[in-house]
């Protein structure tokens, strides 16, 4: 079989070494140069530069990276030409014999995918976190393991056939990435995907308390599995003082978590490893002592009464909306690359008293309320700013709502230039 590989990235590179695993003719295009020659040395067919239509001669299989759009040329040559366009998930996972854990959703999923992991390993079971949190699932085939636990974005699901969970975890659902996806509707659909495959012995973990995932599911055939507070469809979750879960209760002075978005991540993470059989102890021990990773929602410090938050992992409105709930209120540092949302949230929201506006998106925050916004250039300046005009009490939130890659490499190179200026302004004496 011959496959071209779009992309020359981590996922890309890991399709490519597998499908010469498997002996398939191998071609992998990259817009770039650099990452093709690094493939070339280590023996794969590479092209760079413009797309040709002329490379699809012969190709059965393209298997795409998150870097092309769906109405991207390679993808829409691909399909008017008829050949088969696979995600990387897809084409890992029609060679994975271990089951799978697979988890979506607009926010959240990394956090829960790393607490599932966690918690199957505390419970004895081999579970890697895999996907967009670590090696891509190609480079897992082969590997030894009792499951594997992805972590997948609707860029990944827009492309799969046969993918196939046997437990699919949806954390929410709210609109994103419409700068690659053609609408709102594409991408719920293809966040749909992760359980297109799944029958009625499948198992599908959901956020009750959650419109849009309720929303999402409603069409599934597998078991459903709703996760909440009890205000909403939650059959299982927090109740009062216990979280319940398959197989038992945990009292939630155990987690010591006060996070109410953590709460949930947990509780649906807490589901899947008893839906896996374990008991309440697995749950417990990861539970009481997990951190999430850096950028999530990380308290940097106090100064003179005001706290300092670091969220730039909250690249969506939905994200930020969320982090604003809960440390309300905030002087809020927002903007960045809006990737075609709708930002007004995040100004209108009533526990925001002020935002500083930065990057591609800060004239459109701007003309929402230019009384209560104020416009800066850099992250520096408005932490500056944010802190002159927060009250003792508030929270300086970098909750951004949008795309770091106008200012910044990655959403963490953005949180660790708020961390800078923060600490050069916690060095002055009280």
């Amino acid at each position: 079989m011959r496959v071209l590989i779009l992309g020359a990235g981590v996922s890309g590179a890991a399709a490519a070494r597998l499908a010469r695993r498997c002996g398939y003719r191998v071609t992998v295009y990259d817009r770039s140069d650099a990452p093709t020659r690094r493939l070339a040395a280590e023996g794969f067919a590479t092209v760079s530069g413009d797309w040709r239509a002329d490379l699809l001669e012969g190709v059965e299989v393209v298997v795409t990276s998150p870097g092309f759009a769906e109405t991207s040329p390679p993808i829409t040559d691909a399909l008017e030409a008829g050949v088969e366009v696979w995600s990387e998930i897809e084409f890992a996972a029609r060679h994975l014999e271990r089951p799978i854990v697979a988890v979506t959703g607009t926010n959240g999923k990394t956090t829960v995918t790393e607490l599932i992991s966690s918690m199957l390993k505390a419970g004895g079971v081999d579970a890697p976190a895999l996907g967009n949190i670590g090696a891509p699932l190609s480079d897992a085939v082969g590997e030894e393991m009792d499951v594997a636990v992805v972590e997948t974005s609707s860029f990944q699901l827009r492309f799969i056939d046969r993918f196939h969970p046997r437990i699919a975890v949806v954390t929410n659902v709210a609109v994103d990435h419409l700068d690659w996806h053609r609408s709102e509707g594409s991408y719920r659909k293809a966040k749909a995907r992760i359980f297109e495959n799944q029958g009625p012995d499948d198992d599908l973990v959901f956020d009750g308390d959650d419109a849009g995932a309720r929303d999402l599911v409603s069409v599934a055939r597998s078991r459903r599995w709703a996760v909440g507070s009890g205000e909403g469809e939650g059959d299982w979750g927090i109740r009062g003082d216990v979280l319940r879960i398959p197989g038992g209760e945990v009292e939630l002075d155990r987690l010591a978590i006060d996070d109410p978005i953590l709460l949930t991540d947990v509780a649906l993470a807490a589901v899947v490893a008893g839906l896996h059989g374990l008991g309440t102890e697995a749950v417990a021990t990861v539970a009481s002592s997990f951190r999430p990773s850096p950028h999530r929602r990380t308290v940097v410090g106090t100064w003179r009464g005001i706290r300092f938050v670091d969220d730039s992992k909250a690249t969506n409105p939905h994200a930020a909306v969320a982090a604003i709930a809960a440390f309300a209120p905030v002087v809020l540092i927002a903007g960045g690359q809006a990737k075609g949302l709708d930002l007004r949230p995040l100004v209108e929201h009533p526990g925001v008293r002020r935002v500083v506006a930065i990057g591609e998106a800060a004239p459109v925050l701007e003309a929402f309320d230019p009384e209560k916004v104020i416009r800066v250039d850099g992250l520096t300046e408005a932490v500056q700013e944010a802190t002159a005009v927060a009250r003792v009490g508030d929270t300086v939130l970098l909750a951004p709502g949008c795309a770091s890659f106008d200012m910044f490499a990655s959403y963490a190179e953005r949180g660790d230039a708020f961390t800078d200026a923060v600490s050069t302004i916690m060095e002055v004496p009280r």
